[in-house]
C-alpha cells in the first residue's frame, strides 16, 4: 500500500477476483447474460467494500461510535502483535535500549502533520497532551483563560481545578450549535479578550455535534491582538479526520488522540508543541531537565506501550494510502447519508451543520416524541445500532451522536435510518 493508486487496484482486484475476464468467458450464454444484467459496481464502492473487510469489525453490530474510539484494521493488529510478541522476549533490553526506538513513527506523524518531528510527543491520547499544556504552564492570580461550554468535559473539568487552585479567571464563552459563521465564532472569541488574557482554549472539532471551527481564523485573531497570548487547540476528532496541517493553524500547541480517526493502537495520542514554546513548557511527568527545549521531555511517563507506538506507522500507511482529501469526502459522504434521510421527519431534529465547512463525520440528533436514552436503547435492542448519548456540561445541549467510519456499510446507516423512523413515530 505505497500510494493510492495501488491500494484501489488492490481493493479492486480482490473484490472482482470471481469476475475475471477468463472466468466469465468459460460461463455458458446464459450465465453470461445474467451476469450483464446485474447491476455493476462502481470502482469507488469496491475501493470501500474492499476496505470494510480490512477491519475485523461486528458483522451484527453496527458501530456507529468510532467517535470515542475506533477500531485498528488489521495490518495495524498485525504489526501491533508482531511487537509485543518480539517485546515479550526481553522487554527491558527492548524498552529501555538507548536508540530512540519511535523517532521513524515522530517522523512519518510530523509528515503528516506538516511540521518538525522536534515538535512531535507520542503520549497515550488527547486528555493528557492537553493535561501536559495546562499543567505545564505557569499562572498567576487573575491570570484569564478563554474557553467554551461546548469543551470536552475533562478539559473544562482541568480549567476549574486550575481555576481552584490558582485563582486564574475562566471566561466562558457559548456557541449556539451548529455554529455556522466564521465572522461570529471569531468575534465571540476576540470580544472576550483583555490584557489579562493568556491562554484561548480552542476545540477543533467539537465532539457533543462534530462542529468545526475556523482556528486558523481565530488563532490570527488573536495572535493581532495579542501575540503572547498562547493558543491550545483540542484536536482530538480533528487529526485524520479533516484536510489539514498544524502547521498552518498557527497554534502553539494541538493535542491529539490518535486511536480515533487514524485507527491506531488504542491508548496512543500526540502532543504538538512549537518549538519556540518548548522550552518554557513544564513536562506533567518529572524529567531531569524539566526546562530542556527538547521535545522528549513531553514523551517520559515511565514503562510504556512501545510495540502500540510503532504500530502508529502502520495506521500511517494505511491512511496515507486511502489519501486524507478521499477519507474526508466519504466520511462527510456518509454523515450526509442518514442526515439526509430523515432531516424532513417532523420529529427529527437534526443538530448537526451540512455545511462541509462545519462538519464532516460527526452529527447528532434528537427525536422530539423520545428521550435521547430511549432512543439508545431501543436502537441497540431492536435494531443492532451502538451510538452515543451526547451533552455539553451545562445541560443546554443534548443529543445521540452518530459517527460512522470509512469501514461503515451504507446497509448498516439503512438500518439506523430505519430505526430513526420507525422509533419517531407516535
Amino acid at each position: 500500500m505505497t500510494n493510492r493508486r495501488d491500494f484501489i487496484k488492490k481493493g479492486c482486484m480482490a473484490a472482482s477476483t470471481a469476475f475475471s475476464l477468463p472466468h466469465f468467458a468459460r460461463r455458458s450464454e446464459n450465465e453470461r447474460n445474467i451476469w450483464r444484467a446485474l447491476p455493476q459496481i462502481d470502482e469507488e464502492e469496491l475501493l470501500w467494500n474492499w476496505v470494510r473487510n480490512e477491519y475485523s469489525v461486528s458483522a451484527t453490530v453496527a458501530n456507529l461510535n468510532n467517535g470515542s474510539v475506533s477500531p485498528q484494521p488489521r495490518v495495524v493488529q498485525e504489526v501491533f502483535h508482531h511487537y509485543t510478541k518480539e517485546f515479550n522476549t526481553i522487554p527491558s533490553m527492548y524498552m529501555w535500549s538507548e536508540e530512540d526506538a519511535s523517532r521513524a513513527v515522530r517522523e512519518q506523524l510530523a509528515l503528516l502533520a506538516g511540521c518538525s518531528p522536534e515538535e512531535i510527543a507520542i503520549n497515550r491520547n488527547t486528555t493528557e497532551a492537553v493535561n501536559t499544556v495546562i499543567w505545564g504552564r505557569n499562572y498567576s492570580k487573575g491570570d484569564e483563560i478563554i474557553l467554551t461550554e461546548q469543551d470536552y468535559t475533562s478539559v473544562m473539568n482541568t480549567w476549574e481545578e486550575v481555576e481552584a487552585r490558582y485563582g486564574v479567571v475562566l471566561k466562558w464563552l457559548s456557541l449556539a450549535l451548529p455554529a455556522e459563521n466564521d465572522e461570529e465564532i471569531v468575534d465571540a472569541y476576540t470580544r472576550a479578550i483583555t490584557d489579562k488574557t493568556k491562554v484561548v482554549m480552542i476545540t477543533h472539532v467539537n465532539n457533543i455535534n462534530g462542529n468545526i471551527v475556523p482556528v486558523k481564523k481565530i488563532t490570527t485573531a488573536v495572535k493581532n491582538i495579542n501575540p503572547a497570548i498562547k493558543v491550545l487547540v483540542d484536536g482530538a476528532h480533528g487529526f485524520a479526520h479533516i484536510n489539514f496541517k498544524i502547521s498552518d493553524l498557527g497554534c502553539d500547541y494541538y493535542a491529539t488522540s490518535l486511536h480515533k480517526w487514524l485507527c491506531a493502537p488504542f491508548g496512543t495520542g500526540m502532543l504538538y508543541v512549537k518549538k519556540s514554546e518548548i522550552q518554557q513548557l513544564w513536562p506533567l511527568f518529572t524529567h531531569e531537565n524539566p526546562q530542556s527545549d527538547r521535545i522528549s521531555k513531553f514523551s517520559t511517563f515511565g514503562t510504556r506501550n512501545l510495540p502500540a507506538e510503532l504500530a502508529i506507522a502502520r495506521a500511517i500507511e494505511f491512511h496515507n494510502a486511502i489519501g486524507i482529501e478521499r477519507k474526508e469526502a466519504r466520511l462527510r459522504y456518509l454523515k450526509n447519508y442518514w442526515i439526509t434521510s430523515v432531516a424532513d421527519n417532523p420529529n427529527v431534529e437534526i443538530k448537526t451543520s451540512l455545511k462541509p465547512e462545519y462538519a464532516c463525520a460527526l452529527g447528532s440528533f434528537s427525536l422530539r416524541n423520545r428521550s435521547d436514552r430511549e432512543v439508545a436503547q431501543k436502537l441497540l435492542k431492536d435494531y443492532h445500532i451502538h451510538l452515543a448519548q451526547k451533552g455539553d456540561k451545562t445541560g443546554k445541549f443534548h443529543g445521540l451522536r452518530v459517527t460512522p467510519h470509512i469501514y461503515t456499510k451504507t446497509e448498516e446507516l439503512d438500518r439506523f435510518i430505519q430505526g430513526v423512523q420507525d422509533l419517531s413515530k407516535t
